[in-house]
This record gives structure tokens, sequence and C-alpha cells, in this order.
């Protein structure tokens, strides 16, 4: 039988509209064993680091569903994309729990979903947090499976600390900088000019914000992809994304920070056939991280593998864990 848990989900109410403090903070319930001990989670805020250094990443408590399975094989962690959610892996987490048998873990990156905000949007910081976060549940080592900027913190999070993950999926992303072949840094300007202040219902906040969009977003899936994003907090509608922290990083998350290590651990890269994110200029800098790579395409795969071609990407994720 399949079972949900989850953390306890951190209110809209808690976020506020601050992009690097709460005015509360609940209590997260521990999914590792099903169990109820809860435990407190930490603020994310650097308030008593030096501002003229450059501190260590500090982990923020990750909101997560967790899929209970059989504990011999290593667990399957889903980590999804800029602007995503754990909601994503949804359907894909639940049809492979019941198919391998696995336990299943999917994850709200820091300032997404139902994730703390920080001002931190490093790979490093996002890699830090799985390194809390994933001994924590017992979950490593794991099968990591990251989409576009979740695929680069599975590919740094492996360079790190290869005994935390078993084996490595990267779902149409490289190591190289992508910059040239994403429209991202308009979404996320034109999502910062959408003014909802006045709406009265989601419904309409939704309606006024798609038609903002528009001008810059042609893809009406790619629109209703980013609505998902809009929230009610305090009687306002905004984003839940914090935005303010992607437009200052969004630099650092459409590259890949620089390594020497490598990963000997099995690695696919997996690629949407019509996508530009993983071309065959980037296999090269691919090799010498990750010696095992392997290179997979699903033919008539936009960017989202996942949500264009679900069976396909299934199948692949099976055929490479057999």
């Amino acid at each position: 039988m399949l079972r949900w848990t989850r953390a306890w989900p951190l209110p809209y109410r808690g976020i506020g509209l601050s992009s690097s403090s709460f005015s509360r903070l609940p209590i997260a319930l521990s999914s590792s064993q099903g169990g109820t001990e809860p435990r407190p989670l930490a603020s994310p805020s650097g308030s008593d680091l030096s501002p003229t250094l450059d501190p260590p990443a500090r982990p923020v408590p990750l909101s997560y569903k967790f899929l209970d399975g059989e504990a011999a094989s290593p667990p399957l962690v889903f980590l999804h994309g800029l602007f995503g959610s754990k909601t994503n892996f949804n359907s894909i987490a639940k049809a492979l729990a019941q198919q391998t048998g696995r336990r299943v873990l999917t994850v709200d990156a820091r300032n997404h979903g139902e994730s703390p905000h920080s001002p931190d949007m490093s790979y490093e910081a996002m890699s830090k947090d799985l390194q809390d976060l994933l001994p924590q549940l017992g979950l490593v080592p794991c099968v990591l499976i990251g989409h576009s900027m979740g695929g680069r913190t599975a590919m740094l999070l492996a360079l790190q600390r290869p005994e935390l993950v078993e084996r490595l999926i990267a779902v149409d992303i490289s190591p190289v900088e992508t910059t040239s072949s994403s429209n991202f840094p308009n979404y996320v300007a034109a999502m910062r000019a959408v003014d909802m202040a006045n709406e009265a219902s989601l419904s309409s906040a939704r309606k006024l914000a798609d038609e903002r969009l528009r001008s810059v977003i042609q893809s009406a899936s790619m629109r209703q992809f980013l609505l998902t994003n809009l929230v009610e907090v305090d009687g306002r509608f905004v984003w839940r994304l914090n935005l303010d922290a992607l437009a200052q990083h969004l630099d650092k998350i459409l590259d890949f920070p620089a390594r020497q290590e490598t990963y000997s651990g099995p690695t696919l890269f997996l690629r949407g056939g019509n996508s530009q994110f993983l071309p065959p200029s980037h296999y090269p800098e691919i090799r010498r991280l990750f010696p095992r790579a392997q290179m997979q395409t699903v033919p008539n795969a936009s960017h989202w593998v996942h949500s264009d071609r679900p069976q396909d990407f299934m199948a692949a994720v099976q055929g490479f864990l057999a």
C-alpha cells in the first residue's frame, strides 16, 4: 500500500512578503518513519554573519512529500526545475513507487513551493539543503533525479558528496552555461512587473496575470505553469516564488559552478528531442565530470521531458535502474 507523508506545510501567512525572514516558523513532522516526533524549523536568516564575507551556505528546512516503500533499494529523490515545485512529479512519483516498490521523495527547492525563502539562491546552498535533509530522513544513498535547475543541484551534490548518491539522472540540463538557450530572465521580469493589488479573487488575479504575461510569454502552457505559483497571502495575491532572489542570482542558476572533482557513479543525461538545453557540444564537459555518463534522447519532448512524455520518461528511468 502506498502511503504519502509530508513535511508540515509552511503556511503562506508565515512566509509573508519578505525574501529573507519569517514572522512565524512552523513545526515540521518527521516523515522518515511516518512518525509524529516534531522537529523545529531553523530560521534561514543569517543576521549573525559578517556582511563583508561570503558565509557558508546555511541549510533551510525544505518542504517535501515522501512515498513509503521497501528499504532494500535506494530511494528515488526528485528535484524540480526553476519556477516548479514538488507537485510537478506527483503522478510520476506515485507511478514509479508502484512499479518499482521503492521509496520516493519529492522536494521543494528553497524559494519555491512551500519551502522557506532565503536571499541565497546558489547551487552550493541548494546542495547543502539536501545534504542536511536526506541523511535526516535516512534516504542515503539515493537515486537523484533532477530536472533543469534540479538537475544541476543533483550534479553538484553528487560531485561534492558522492557517498550520498547511488546514481544520478539529470533531465535536459548539463554542467555548461545555458543563458543563450533560456527565456527565463524574461519570465522573471514579466512576473515581477505584474501588479495584482486590487484583484478581488484568485481567479481574477490569475486572469490579470495571464494577460500581463501574454505579451512576453506566448506559450499558454508555460503561462499556466507559472500561474501555479500565484497564491493568496493575508488577503493579497502574490507569487510564492522569491522573485527577488531569483532575479538577483539568475546568472548563477543558468550556469554551473566550476568543479574539478568527478562523480564516478552511474549517470544518465536524459534530453528532450525538441530541446536546445543539452546540445552535443556539452558532452565533453559532461564526460569530464561524470565519466560513466550515458546520453539518452526522448523524442518529441521539449525541455519539460517528464511533462511532455511521462511514459517515455518513466521507461527511461526504469531502464537506467535495471
